[in-house]
């Protein structure tokens, strides 16, 4: 079942996925975290099986003027025992129908350069690397 995450309960139900990505995040404040970006249109889509979250995808609506309209997925992770179900690619089709019904022009997100099974996933949903990401830490 997909659903979307909005209450603290819900959104806590969904960190011991999240800590899988997010593992420099303790309990209290990824929960904290996420309810201060869903205010900010930050969404949490989540499969849900057998009443446990096994595979979330945290994105947000955006415009930009090198991309136009799109959404950002910033998180995308499947719990490790629930991998190869399918469930990653179950959201990445969600989001994209998304992308698709609002009339939007892309679905962007980044991934780690060594992440080489999820660059396969998104590579089979039709993404194409297009750029590198750099960061100025301060």
């Amino acid at each position: 079942m997909l659903k979307n995450l909005q209450s603290p309960e819900e959104v806590r139900s969904s960190f011991r996925v999240f800590t899988h990505l997010r593992s420099h995040l303790d309990e209290d404040t990824f929960v904290e975290q996420a309810l201060r970006q869903l205010e900010q249109g930050y969404i949490i889509s989540a499969i849900v099986e057998d009443g446990r979250v096994v595979s979330v995808a945290g994105y947000r609506f955006s415009e930009s003027l090198a991309w136009g309209k799109y959404i950002y997925i910033d998180d995308l992770v499947t719990h490790p025992d629930a991998r190869g179900h399918g469930y990653a690619g179950q959201l990445l089709n969600h989001v994209k129908s998304l992308a698709v019904e609002h009339n939007l022009d892309a679905v962007h997100l980044d991934s780690g350069h060594t992440r080489f099974d999820a660059h396969r996933v998104y590579l089979n949903h039709g993404y194409k690397i297009t750029s590198h990401h750099f960061v100025l830490k301060l």
